[in-house]
C-alpha cells in the first residue's frame, strides 16, 4: 500500500454552468469561455509532472469544444459524465435523469469515441434514483456524495428519510462511490458570484485554500493506510495565473511527501478487484 493517493479532478463546465443559471449575458458566458482557454495551461502543468487526472465534462462542453476535449484524452486523462447542460439532477424525474444521462453518454461516444465509466452530478446533488439510473446504464462509479473522506464504498439505492422516525437505508448498489467535499473544491474559495438571492465572495488567496487541503492530507497520512483524497478544480476558476502558480507549488509539495496521483477510473477498478482504501489505523 502507498502512503496515500490524491485524485486531481477538473469540472470543465465551460458555458453550460452559466446556461444552467440563466445567466446568459456576454460577460457571464465569457466567464465560461475562459475555461477552454485555461485547459491547455492545466494539461501542460500536469504533463510536465507526468500526472494523470479525471475530467468531468458536460455533453454541452464536449459538443462546443470537441478539440479541447480530445486533447484531454490524448494526453492520458480520463473524461467522465457531468450531465448535458449542468442540470440539477435532484429536481428531475427518474425518466428525465435517464434521458440526460443517455444523451451525455451518446455525445461522448460520438465525439470522443468511448463510453465513460464515471459520473459526477452537477452541483453534487444526487438522489437514490440517480444511482439506480447509473447502475442500469452500466456506469461504474459516482463522485457526488460525501459519506466518507478517505475511503471508497458502494453507493445505495432508494434510501428513505423521515423527520419523525429513523431513516431507512436502501440496498447497496453496484456503483462505486469515490467521495468529495465542498471544502475540497476550488469554486467556493475562489469564484465571485452574485445572484438575485445571494453573494458568494470567493476571491481568497490560494495559500488559504491549500492550507486547508494540506491539513486533510497530513491527517490522512498520519492516521490512515491507503487513503484517497479527491480535490476538485474548475478550469474557468483556477486557470488564472496566481492560482495556477499555487496549484503547481501545492502539487510539487505533495510529490515531495510521496503522495501518489490517480485517475478515478483506476481507483474504482482497484476497489472492485478487492483493494481497500482509507483504512483507519491511528498509532
Amino acid at each position: 500500500m502507498n502512503k496515500g493517493t490524491v485524485c486531481l479532478t477538473f469540472d470543465f463546465d465551460a458555458i453550460s454552468l452559466w446556461l444552467q443559471r440563466d445567466m446568459t449575458t456576454m460577460t457571464s458566458i465569457s466567464r465560461g469561455e475562459f475555461g477552454a482557454v485555461a485547459v491547455p495551461r492545466i494539461l501542460h502543468m500536469l504533463g510536465k509532472r507526468d500526472i494523470q487526472s479525471t475530467w468531468f465534462v458536460p455533453g454541452h462542453t464536449i459538443e462546443t469544444y470537441p478539440e479541447v476535449c480530445k486533447a484531454i484524452i490524448e494526453q492520458g486523462h480520463e473524461i467522465a459524465l457531468h450531465g448535458y447542460a449542468h442540470e440539477n439532477f435532484n429536481i428531475l424525474s427518474f425518466e428525465e435523469e435517464r434521458e440526460i444521462l443517455q444523451k451525455s453518454i451518446d455525445v461522448t461516444e460520438k465525439v470522443l469515441g468511448f463510453r465513460p465509466k464515471g459520473f459526477r452530478s452537477p452541483s453534487w446533488d444526487v438522489s437514490s434514483r440517480t444511482i439506480k439510473n447509473l447502475e442500469s446504464l452500466g456506469v461504474v462509479y459516482d463522485s457526488s456524495q460525501m459519506g466518507n473522506d478517505y475511503s471508497v464504498y458502494f453507493s445505495r439505492c432508494e434510501d428513505q428519510h423521515f423527520k419523525d422516525k429513523a431513516s431507512k437505508f436502501g440496498e447497496q448498489s453496484k456503483v462505486v462511490e469515490i467521495p468529495v467535499s465542498w471544502s475540497l473544491d476550488d469554486y467556493v474559495y475562489f469564484e465571485y458570484l452574485k445572484t438575485s438571492t445571494a453573494v458568494f465572495p470567493g476571491l481568497k488567496r490560494p495559500d488559504e485554500m491549500f492550507g486547508n487541503w494540506n491539513g486533510d492530507i497530513d491527517y490522512m497520512l498520519r492516521d490512515f493506510q491507503n487513503g484517497v483524497l479527491v480535490v476538485t478544480f474548475h478550469p474557468q476558476v483556477s486557470g488564472r495565473g496566481h492560482r495556477l502558480l499555487g496549484i503547481e507549488n501545492w502539487i510539487d509539495g505533495l510529490m515531495e511527501k510521496g503522495i501518489g496521483f490517480s485517475r478515478m477510473d483506476s481507483i474504482a477498478d482497484s476497489f472492485l478487484k478487492g483493494t481497500e482504501f482509507g483504512i483507519y489505523a491511528p498509532e
